[in-house]
């Protein structure tokens, strides 16, 4: 297990059950945002996400939902997703736990999901959980939305008096849309089932404060701790996979080298050929006729 430590940004390289039970005090985090492994085949850098049963990767799940229960304050709030068709044993367990206040679906449009024979999945559920119904944060202010009713068709509500318009701005639904993270998008790293800064940005807006400390078990991307940092949170993520930590490392700017090597953002196919063009250089003839384009990089002083 390694440690790496900045500003109030924590990094832990290890087991997460391992983690928890050793590293991380009981009723101390504010927030938790939870994206586990869904047992669902993929490959995370040569480890599969396929347990030998249901019931294996089930009896694991509830075994660090509940270390994450006890780490959570008594006002905290726990986000926590799965599978669409581990969901229902995910809701089952923590309903007999803590308060479920809001099942949560995340939409996408995706041009890979092209079933024939089936309803292609566009969707993962979310639950946001607390510990008490009476006593957690929601910012409900900082997470508006457009209210297309009142912004865009503006009818008047008759019921108040006097008439007046609908409201323009409202809480979300428990329908969100975010687009997935693409190959060509700014935020994208390499993993396979990197969340969007979106969704996080919402959840850490409306479930904890400035200074309040974010946890997450299965950092992958490092996401939540990269938007707890813009938002003025502190932050704790856990992630067993090296090469996940050192992108959490860039992205939290908690060191610049790991074991000697610098730590820069993977280089994409399009932006290598997007350099090597913007490299080309056209040499002319004082008349304008065209001699020859040639690489910057093989023309000698």
């Amino acid at each position: 297990m390694q440690l790496f430590e900045k500003a109030g940004h924590i990094i832990y390289n290890g087991d997460a059950k391992e983690v928890l039970l050793n590293k991380i005090d009981d009723n101390s985090i504010d927030l938790i945002f939870v994206d586990p492994p869904y047992n669902i085949g993929k490959n995370f850098n040569g480890r599969k996400d396929k347990w030998a049963t249901d019931k294996k990767y089930l009896d694991w799940s509830y075994s660090w939902i509940d270390l994450l229960i006890k780490k959570l304050k008594t006002n905290g709030s726990l986000y926590i997703m799965t599978s669409t068709q581990f969901m229902p044993f995910f809701d089952t367990y923590i309903q007999k736990k803590i308060e479920i206040i809001s099942r949560i679906v995340w939409y996408y449009d995706s041009s890979g999901v092209q079933a024939k024979n089936y309803y292609g999945s566009m969707y993962e559920p979310i639950l946001f959980c607390v510990k008490n119904k009476n006593n957690y944060t929601f910012n409900s202010e900082d997470i508006l939305v457009e209210a297309k009713t009142g912004s865009k068709r503006k009818l008047i509500d008759y019921r108040k008096n006097p008439p007046q318009q609908y409201n323009t701005e409202k809480v979300p639904g428990n329908v969100w849309e975010f687009p997935r993270v693409r190959y060509r998008m700014p935020e994208y790293e390499n993993h396979p089932t990197q969340k969007p800064i979106a969704l996080l940005e919402r959840i850490i807006k409306a479930s904890s404060n400035v200074g309040d400390v974010v946890l997450d078990p299965f950092s992958g991307t490092f996401t939540t701790s990269y938007v707890a940092k813009i938002l003025n949170r502190k932050s704790i993520g856990i992630e067993i996979d090296e090469e996940y930590v050192k992108i959490g490392l860039r992205r939290l700017s908690l060191v610049e080298k790991y074991n000697g090597e610098k730590l820069e953002k993977e280089i994409r196919t399009f932006e290598t050929k997007r350099r090597i063009e913007q490299q080309t250089l056209t040499l002319f003839e004082p008349d304008g006729t065209q001699l020859y384009k040639t690489n910057k990089a093989s023309i000698s002083k």
